[in-house]
């Protein structure tokens, strides 16, 4: 079109100049755009999670899912392949295979306090969700004025509406920060839930409290049987766990957030003390486990969602705005690989889908980001291009 523009003006002499000038300024603002979009290399039309008729070499790296989301927390998918989801004020949503995001949540959860990093955190479907429609949820609550404590809940959900909700776990302490939040099924069929130590760093070596720990029950929320002490707690002296993911042999992984260093990505082994408030980094103290990997003193990853894919342990960076891949090597890391750095903002979840791809949650809306268009979001990783 600038084309006919051109020849137009070049018949009047005079206009030669302007329609040089209007023509150079075109192609400088397409350029312009052009980097845009490479540098953030995010295919932006909302899909639906069956559009993957392509092969994953012409797929983008990034394909935009969802957008306008407000602090998305947790991602789990049904066996139908669709996609549910948490907002932190209360909201349960769904990514349909076929159509997409629907508009309308599926459940409120009045209950869901947003305080500081509380709310409506993680969710997990039960392994054999088409038989019992189990759905559970991980919330924190406000009792007694500021007394604010977390529980696990389960639904029965029939793919259009939840119902017959029961309180499993209740009561595990929290604050405005440090409340854990994710919950996942093991391989073993237990659910394993990850506790922060609600700003008071003594209980996480207290093992008559349930803070600073991962716990480990069945799907009606007792203590899962061999669990180390004979209670629901299966190792302790955490800070904050928001990450859990089970390798090939098995073996469950946490990711940890330090004290604004020293973040942990933790191999966990029933019964074991894994140190704080005692000791961080590299520090030793006897009976103690040190973290495989962990961001150093000068370093932080805040790290929380994480998932096994491929030999490496995926988690996402919320300061850190990484994507972050540790390349496993028995019980050590050989590697940390750093995907879309600073690209996304804060990341906050990331899954396996049933389609092979990495999915990844921002939250640059949660208060502490700085939301760009459309934040937040949910995003198709295909790996295949890293």
């Amino acid at each position: 079109m600038f084309v006919i523009v051109f020849i137009t003006m070049f018949k009047n002499k005079r206009n030669f100049r302007a329609a040089l000038v209007a023509i150079i300024l075109i192609l400088i603002g397409g350029g312009i755009l052009l980097f845009r979009n490479q540098t953030a290399r995010v295919d932006t039309p909302q899909i639906g999670l069956g559009d993957t008729k392509e092969t994953p070499q012409n797929i983008p790296v990034l394909t935009q899912v969802a957008a306008n989301l407000t602090v998305p927390w947790s991602l789990a998918f049904l066996p139908s392949g669709d996609l549910l989801f948490t907002e932190r004020p209360g909201r349960v949503r769904i990514v349909d295979k076929e159509e997409g995001l629907l508009q309308k949540p599926l459940l409120e959860i009045d209950e869901a306090e947003e305080i500081g990093e509380g709310g409506l955190l993680g969710v997990a479907v039960h392994p054999d969700f088409e038989k019992n429609g189990f759905v559970y949820f991980y919330y924190t609550y406000q009792v007694s004025g500021e007394n604010v404590l977390n529980r696990v809940v389960r639904y029965k959900f029939d793919g259009t509406n939840f119902s017959d909700k029961e309180i499993l776990v209740a009561k595990i302490p929290g604050a405005s920060n440090h409340n854990g939040g994710r919950i996942k099924f093991g391989p073993d069929g237990f659910l394993y839930i990850g506790t922060g130590d609600a700003e008071e760093p003594s209980l996480a070596q207290n093992k008559a409290s349930l803070a600073g720990k991962i716990l480990r029950v069945t799907e009606d929320g007792k203590r899962a049987p061999g669990n180390p002490f004979g209670d629901m707690i299966y190792s302790y002296g955490h800070r904050n766990v928001q990450g859990l993911a089970w390798d090939s042999q098995g073996r469950l992984w946490a990711t940890e957030h330090g004290p604004s260093a020293t973040d942990e990505l933790n191999l966990i082994s029933p019964g074991e003390n894994y140190g704080w408030p005692l000791i961080r980094g590299d520090e030793e103290e006897k009976g103690m486990i040190n973290p495989i990997l962990h961001s150093g003193l000068g370093n932080t990853w805040a790290p929380s969602g994480g998932a096994f894919f491929r030999g490496s342990v995926f988690f996402t960076g919320l300061r850190g705005q990484t994507l972050y891949e540790a390349v496993v090597d028995g019980d050590k890391v050989r590697e940390l690989k750093e995907h879309f750095k600073g690209e996304l903002g804060r990341i906050r979840d990331v899954v396996v889908g049933p389609d092979g791809f990495l999915y990844i949650a921002t939250n640059n809306t949660d208060g502490r980001g700085a939301p760009k268009k459309d934040d937040d979001k949910i995003l198709r990783v295909n790996p295949e291009k890293f």
